[in-house]
């Protein structure tokens, strides 16, 4: 599915949704804040999120590290408007900057005039992108030398009853997510290349999977 078409499916689920997606998937989307509360960026350092949506995570970010210049891109449009609009309520226009382009090839310089990033984080948006290995791979190219990249997504349920597994599964097909079997396999394999060193771990009984690599 090339970028244009998946930014128009994009925009089609969650022109509505987007108002009520952060109430609503707080109960199911574990693990991202354990994940923003170990970023710890360098004083005065850069943090990029990739597929940042209603602006949620970038927001705690900013609370949480109140120092840390912040940028997020997403490939929807109605999502950007959406993480706009809360960024202001909540007073960081300042500080976060916001970019429309797709996950595997947009142009961090030509969208932030920056090319690198001290943290680079993915919560919850491999398992909606087609080409997610190429997401990953444009993510490692984003990260800054001594950086990190972290990612955070629906793991296989391995240790959960299979009911569970199914019901789940079902659900999200709905909404276009597909868990991704070989995540932590591609992080490895990313991090080789780059001659990074990778890092994971399933959370909460297989429910969802932790991983990333730290750039030397």
């Amino acid at each position: 599915m090339s970028g244009l078409r998946h930014g128009a499916l994009m925009d089609s689920v969650y022109r509505r949704q987007r108002h009520v997606y952060d109430l609503t998937r707080k109960y199911y989307l574990l693990g991202r804040d354990p994940m923003i509360r170990d970023l710890a960026p360098p004083p005065g350092g850069t943090v990029l999120e990739i597929g940042c949506g209603t602006g949620r995570n970038l927001i705690a970010v900013g609370r949480q590290w109140p120092d840390a210049r912040l940028y997020g891109v997403d490939i929807s449009q109605a999502m950007l408007d959406t993480a706009q609009v809360a960024v202001e309520r909540v007073g960081l226009c300042g500080r976060v900057r916001l970019g429309r382009g797709d996950a595997c090839d947009f142009d961090p310089q030509a969208l932030f005039g920056q090319a690198r990033f001290d943290r680079v984080f993915i919560s919850y948006a491999l398992s909606m992108i087609p080409d997610w290995q190429g997401a990953l791979e444009q993510a490692a190219r984003c990260v800054a030398p001594g950086g990190r990249l972290e990612v955070v997504d629906f793991g296989q349920q391995d240790r959960l009853p299979g009911v569970w597994r199914r019901a789940l599964f079902g659900w999200l097909h709905a909404f276009h997510v597909t868990p991704r079997a070989d995540l932590p396999q591609a992080i490895e394999a990313v991090a080789s290349r780059i001659g990074a060193t990778a890092h994971g771990r399933t959370l909460y009984r297989g429910y969802a999977v932790r991983g990333g690599l730290v750039r030397a």
